[in-house]
């Protein structure tokens, strides 16, 4: 097995942190998804540089880049795009909709209204839109990163569950710690801008990087015990006495791919249980529903799930 994503993951870091400073799991866990084939729920409160982070990364990956910012009235048609008639021709036009990219940032989804929702969980689990009864196909490499605000609720439609066990992840960014924000500071006086990348310089991946990585995650090896202990670790979920719903065979899948991941881009091709371990958090902590009385006991899913870790035994 290559080392690709281990020197992929080496010259991300390198290159973000050119444009931002700290959030390095964070930061590991959006190149992650990519490379997984996944989708991303990023969640943070508004000036933490969400939106940054994955413009940055495209530019890095050179690949497309297309964002939407969600309101109470986006239609279906504003994502995907519609049939436009051309009165010079007299002939109906396919106007392609911001979904026919690489990279779709959709800011505030949870402002998105259900049919639109609709529209968008079509485009990020079949990879395909539907416009006017004509199936159109998106880009082999779409992945959708989408950002909500955890504090704020007035005007918004919370994702059901079945939206939610879509995303591979869900990733918090906290804000910065104080010497990160003290160097923000720096920059921006320097005279760093955001709205101009190109004028940092940032040096872009091979393009054969992105291929190369997923081959190195296809290529770590799962023993049989690995098999049964990340399925202990989802059924135990399901039984767990603080949770109402557990994780999906769809979230065991994806646990086996994130811990898949971690092992390559640490330069290992087997599976360790701490790659499970490490995995854990971000790819069930969206799909768990706490019983009322758990969260009025002030429990987050990640506590939970610590607790469900250690209950579970580990292979030897």
């Amino acid at each position: 097995m290559s080392n690709a994503l281990a020197e992929l993951t080496a010259h991300t870091r390198r290159e973000l942190s050119k444009v931002i400073v700290g959030q390095q799991a964070s930061m590991d866990l959006l190149l992650l998804t990519i490379v997984c084939g996944g989708h991303a729920l990023i969640e943070g409160v508004p000036g933490v540089a969400k939106t940054l982070a994955v413009r940055t990364l495209a530019q890095l990956l050179q690949v497309r880049f297309q964002r939407v910012q969600c309101t109470p009235d986006l239609m279906p048609g504003d994502i995907v795009g519609g049939n436009i008639f051309n009165m010079a021709t007299s002939q109906f036009v396919l106007h392609h909709g911001p979904v026919f990219t690489d990279l779709l940032l959709v800011d505030e989804i949870n402002r998105m209204p259900p049919r639109t929702q609709a529209a968008l969980l079509e485009a990020m689990e079949e990879r395909q839109v539907t416009i006017d009864g004509k199936t159109q196909p998106l880009s082999p490499a779409f992945t959708t990163f989408a950002t909500q605000n955890p504090i704020e609720f007035e005007g918004t439609y919370p994702l059901p569950e079945a939206e939610l066990d879509r995303f591979l992840v869900k990733i918090r960014v906290d804000y910065p710690a104080a010497a990160d924000e003290e160097t923000i500071l720096q920059r921006y006086h320097q005279g760093f801008d955001a709205r101009h990348l190109e004028a940092v310089r940032l040096e872009p991946l091979p393009p054969s990087a992105l291929a190369d990585a997923r081959r190195d995650v296809a290529a770590v090896r799962v023993e049989p015990q690995m098999f049964t202990y990340l399925a202990a670790v989802a059924r135990r979920t399901r039984d767990w006495p603080a949770l109402t719903l557990g994780a999906s065979p769809r979230a065991a899948i994806n646990l086996m791919q994130l811990a898949k991941a971690f092992a390559a881009m640490d330069g290992r091709e087997y599976l360790l249980p701490d790659d499970v371990k490490g995995a854990a958090a971000p790819v069930l902590r969206h799909r768990l529903v706490l019983k009322p009385e758990a969260d009025m006991e002030g429990l987050t899913s990640d506590q939970v799930l610590a607790d469900v870790l250690g209950a579970v035994e580990v292979p030897r």
